[in-house]
């Protein structure tokens, strides 16, 4: 039975990957994004350390940006009336992506620019 559920839960996991990129138009942008960045890495030749990098930035971001909308449903769910604390969280939400999407291009300048310039 554990494994059962083991693996229901990969099912369920790919249903909340789908349902963001049906319905998250920021989802979309940023699995074009990896796909783009991941064809950019192969014509370059990136090593094993900065495979790791992106690798972890693209899984970071997208993982940010799913957490981001399901703090939206949630606080709206919650609070469907406008409340300050509500704006606060989405808001916060929305920052700590941004934050972690500037990261993200930081370090794509930082492996890509010195290979190609």
């Amino acid at each position: 039975m554990k494994a059962i559920r083991f693996f229901r839960s990969f099912v369920f996991a790919y249903a909340g990957i789908l349902a963001a990129l049906k319905s998250e138009q920021n989802i979309r942008f940023h699995f074009t994004a990896a796909v783009i960045v991941v064809v950019a890495g192969l014509w370059t030749g990136l090593s094993g350390v900065e495979w790791m990098m992106v690798v972890l930035a693209i899984g970071g971001m997208i993982s940010f940006e799913m957490f981001n909308s399901s703090m939206e449903r949630i606080v709206d769910l919650a609070s469907p009336d406008l409340h300050p604390l509500a704006k606060q969280a989405k808001d916060m939400a929305a920052g700590g992506v941004l934050v972690f999407a500037m990261a993200s291009a930081i370090i794509g300048l930082l492996i890509f620019l010195p290979k190609w310039f």
